[in-house]
């Protein structure tokens, strides 16, 4: 049996798979954001362990006995900041955090950081965090002897060993993307060395063994080996066997992912895409990557007094784009935009415009907003020949209508079951204890596809005109 870990946001989520990858057993705790600043985002590194401690606890009802291996996948960019002890010096900075905005922006101007790194120094990656602890809080800076991404923290505790693996690490800004090795240079413009640095495996390959003493309070057998593991949407995409070029997935989560596999290196930073690791050998991803996706529909949900799910089922077949268009950019844009400090609006709204109506507006927002991921993702010359649909906000179809009519690509609906970061996780488990490669990541079964609606095609390019134009007002705003 394997296990796979995925420290989300908002919980941690743990699968039990056996070898057939047929899922046993899951068990999930929840985890709170604290807020304390504006575009401050942090959670406190020992609420994770304590997650992993009930999920495991929740797991246990079955006879761990059997498990080889456990993979981890996570929320990525955060900074977890440690001592020569391994004690926690502040609450992690996590990746939805733009305080360091500044610090970014003075990073990517230096022309290093995008040809070492492949990408954008975004505010929400790790590098900029620690330009901004060691701006603000210096004293924390100099006790600084090792900085962990979040769910590496997690195998700290698990293992004993600092590891990190290629497709979070790509994460950080510090990272070669194109040797897979982490970069003296850019590491010494923020202050920092190698020795602060994480040892590095690739996602399939064995990082360290559980303890002891974890394996006997869960009643695990010996040589339990843990996996490198992935990035949250890595993870993902080998949990949906998007693992060769062509093969994409959008995820509509709290922010939105649209994903595509590549078998080389082919950066493009100006196109604010994310260039990663993938989470196997010799692999890398490309991201079109915005920060509020079902976040966008849960606010405007709160903001009604109504449940999101409730204002989705009620919106019947696909209709045109109405006069009312929606920026999602609630806590500013990553791509194509590159604005820590873009807001959102509502704008065109009249008389007639009813709840079903705004509902349906900032559904195309967010929509549009993929739609210049897809846009930003073709630039760099990446193609996408299957799409696959995950996330929360992949249960409403008349969502999914949408993306595929503004896409004009139809998308695949898996049949029911979880395919996403904890199975990624436990199938890089399966790779790190039995040599098992990428034939195992297969795309789940299809129950469906939605298809483009040839009928409004041209009234989703025109909707997606008034969105750039809304786009253009809102930036000239902030």
């Amino acid at each position: 049996m394997f296990i796979g870990l995925d420290l989300g946001t908002s919980g941690l989520k743990a699968i039990l798979i056996n070898e057939d990858q047929t899922i046993l057993a899951e068990a999930t705790a929840r985890l709170n954001v604290s807020r304390p600043h504006d575009s401050w985002s942090e959670q406190a590194p020992a609420e994770w362990i304590a997650a992993a401690e009930a999920v495991f606890d929740q797991l246990s009802s079955h006879n761990l006995s059997a498990v080889k291996a456990i993979g981890l996948s996570g929320q990525m960019h955060g900074a977890t900041l440690l001592d020569a002890s391994d004690e926690v010096l502040r609450p992690c900075i996590l990746w939805n955090d733009t305080r360091s905005h500044a610090e970014a922006a003075a990073m990517d101007a230096d022309p290093d950081w995008r040809a070492i790194s492949g990408n954008i120094v975004f505010p929400g990656f790790t590098a900029p965090k620690l330009a901004w602890v060691r701006a603000h809080e210096p004293a924390v800076f100099d006790r600084v002897a090792k900085v962990l991404l979040p769910k590496d923290y997690l195998r700290l505790w698990l293992t004993g060993e600092h590891v990190a693996e290629m497709s979070d690490a790509a994460g950080t800004s510090w990272l070669d993307t194109g040797a897979r090795t982490w970069s003296e240079d850019l590491l010494a413009k923020t202050g920092l060395g190698l020795s602060h640095m994480p040892h590095l495996v690739e996602g399939s390959e064995v990082s360290g063994q559980l303890r002891a003493d974890l394996g006997q309070r869960w009643g695990f057998g010996t040589h339990v080996v843990v996996a490198g593991g992935g990035g949250d949407n890595a993870a993902s995409g080998i949990g949906v066997g998007v693992v060769r070029a062509g093969q994409a997935f959008v995820s509509l989560g709290t922010s939105g992912v649209l994903f595509a596999a590549n078998d080389g290196y082919q950066p493009d930073p100006g196109t604010a895409v994310h260039t990663f690791c993938h989470a196997l050998p010799d692999t890398w991803h490309q991201m079109g990557v915005i920060l509020s996706a079902t976040d966008a529909l849960n606010w405007f949900a709160q903001l009604v007094g109504q449940d999101a799910a409730d204002l989705t089922q009620g919106l019947g077949p696909l209709q045109a784009p109405g006069k009312a268009v929606f920026a999602p950019y609630l806590g500013g844009e990553r791509t194509p935009l590159n604005d820590a400090t873009i807001r959102g609006a509502l704008i065109g709204i009249e008389h007639a415009t009813d709840t079903a109506a705004a509902t349906r507006a900032v559904l195309e927002g967010v929509t549009f907003a993929i739609r210049d991921c897809r846009d930003a993702l073709a630039a760099t010359g990446t193609e996408i020949t299957s799409l696959l649909a995950v996330g929360g906000g992949s249960k409403s179809d008349y969502w999914l209508s949408a993306i595929a009519t503004a896409l004009d690509t139809p998308i695949d609906i898996a049949v029911a079951g979880d395919f996403g970061g904890a199975f990624g996780a436990a199938r890089l488990a399966i790779m790190a204890a039995t040599g098992a490669g990428a034939e195992i990541a297969t795309r789940p079964d299809i129950a469906r596809s939605i298809t483009p609606d040839p009928d409004l095609r041209a009234a989703f390019d025109d909707g997606h005109h008034r969105f750039c134009a809304t786009q253009a007002a809102v930036k000239g705003l902030t």
